[in-house]
C-alpha cells in the first residue's frame, strides 16, 4: 500500500485543468482584442482543415504514437478477457451511450436554452468525442491505479488499430441518426491526417531510433523530449480554439456548464459499467482499472481535430470537444481515487 501512495501524477498533468482554464481565459481575451487577425487565421484552410490547428494537433498526437508497441499485439491471446472487455465497451457501448446522453440533454432538457437548430451540432460534438477512446493520458491513469503497464499498452494499441477502421463508420452512422449531413471525404481525411500519418510516422521513428540507439535510450532519453511538446501543443490549441469561440462564450458563458454535465455523466457511467463488468469476469485489478480508465476517458485530440474539420472552428461541435478537455482531468482523478479505494 505504501508503494501505491508514493505514486504521483506529473506536474503538468496534475494541474492540467488549471492550465486549460488559463488558456480559455487567454483565448477569449485574444479573440476579443485580435478581431480581424483571428478571422485571417481561421481562413487558413486546406480541404476544410485549418492549418495552424492541424499542425498543433499533429504535434499533440505524434508523441503519443511514438509510445505504441505493435509487438505487444502478439500477446493478446494470453489474457484475452481484458482486451475483449475494452473493445466491447469502447466500440459497442460507449459511442451509443454518449449519443443517448447528448440527445436527452441537448434536445430535451436544454430546449429552453439551446436553439434546436444548434442542438444537432452539440450532439455531433459529443458523438465525435465518445467515439474516440483514450490513447495517451490513460498511461497516467493506469500508473496511478497500479495498472499493468504492458497490458495497458496492449489495450491502447488494439484501440488505435480499431480507430483506423471503426471510427469513421460509427461516427457516420450516429451523425446520420441526428440528421447531420456527413461529408465523408472530410471525415476520412481527418482520420488519415490525425491518426494514420502520425501512427506510421511514430512507428518509423521508433524503428529507426531503436535500431540505432537501442530500446533503453529510446524510452529514457528520446521519449521524454516529446512529452512537453504534446502538452504545449495542447495548450496552444486551446488558446486558438477559444480565441475563435470567444464571442460565443462571452455572449453565453452558461453554455460551458450545460455542455459539461452530460460529458461528466457519461464518464462516470462508462467507468462503472467497465469496472463492475471487469470484476464480474474476474479480471485482476491491474487489468480492470486501466480498462475502466480507457473506457471513461477520450482521445480528445482526435475529437477536436475532427469536429473542427467537419463543422468549423467556431461551431458548437468544436466547443463540446474542447469542454471535454476541460472536464476530463478532474473527473478522471476522482475515478483514480475511486479505483484505488475499491482495490481488490
Amino acid at each position: 500500500m505504501s508503494n501505491q501512495e508514493t505514486k504521483t501524477i506529473g506536474f503538468f498533468e496534475k494541474y492540467l485543468t488549471i492550465w486549460v482554464a488559463l488558456c480559455i481565459g487567454a483565448g477569449i481575451l485574444l479573440g476579443h482584442f485580435a478581431g480581424s487577425s483571428m478571422d485571417l487565421l481561421s481562413k487558413m484552410e486546406l480541404y476544410k482543415v485549418n492549418l495552424p490547428i492541424a499542425v498543433l494537433i499533429w504535434l499533440m498526437i505524434y508523441p503519443m504514437m511514438l509510445q505504441i508497441d505493435f509487438s505487444s499485439i502478439k500477446d493478446i491471446g494470453k489474457k484475452p478477457k481484458g482486451i475483449i472487455l475494452t473493445v466491447i465497451v469502447n466500440w459497442i457501448i460507449k459511442p451509443f451511450t454518449m449519443a443517448f446522453f447528448a440527445w436527452i440533454f441537448f434536445t430535451k432538457l436544454y430546449s429552453a436554452w439551446i436553439d434546436p437548430t444548434l442542438a444537432g451540432e452539440y450532439i455531433a460534438g459529443a458523438i465525435i468525442l465518445g467515439a474516440a477512446p483514450c490513447t495517451a493520458m490513460v498511461f497516467v491513469w493506469s500508473y496511478l491505479t497500479n495498472g499493468d503497464p504492458n497490458y495497458t499498452l496492449v489495450q491502447v494499441s488494439v484501440n488505435d488499430l480499431i480507430i483506423l477502421v471503426a471510427f469513421v463508420p460509427i461516427v457516420g452512422f450516429l451523425l446520420g441518426i441526428t440528421d447531420i449531413t456527413i461529408p465523408y471525404d472530410t471525415l476520412i481525411s481527418s482520420v488519415v491526417i490525425f491518426v494514420v500519418i502520425p501512427l506510421v510516422a511514430g512507428w518509423l521513428t521508433q524503428k529507426i531510433v531503436v535500431s540505432n540507439r537501442g530500446q533503453e535510450w529510446f524510452e529514457k532519453s528520446f521519449l521524454p523530449i516529446f512529452k512537453p511538446v504534446s502538452i504545449i501543443a495542447l495548450l496552444a490549441t486551446l488558446i486558438l480554439l477559444f480565441a475563435f469561440q470567444g464571442q460565443n462564450i462571452i455572449s453565453n458563458p452558461f453554455i460551458i456548464l450545460l455542455v459539461a454535465i452530460p460529458l461528466i455523466l457519461q464518464t462516470y457511467f462508462i467507468f462503472f459499467i467497465t469496472w463492475f463488468a471487469g470484476k464480474k469476469i474476474n479480471l485482476p485489478h491491474p487489468i480492470c482499472a486501466p480498462a475502466a480508465m480507457i473506457g471513461a476517458s477520450n482521445f480528445f485530440e482526435l475529437a477536436v481535430a475532427v469536429a473542427i474539420a467537419l463543422f468549423g472552428l467556431q461551431s458548437p461541435a468544436a466547443l463540446v470537444t474542447v469542454v471535454g478537455v476541460l472536464v476530463e482531468v478532474p473527473v478522471m482523478l476522482s475515478l483514480v481515487a475511486l479505483a484505488n479505494k475499491w482495490k481488490y
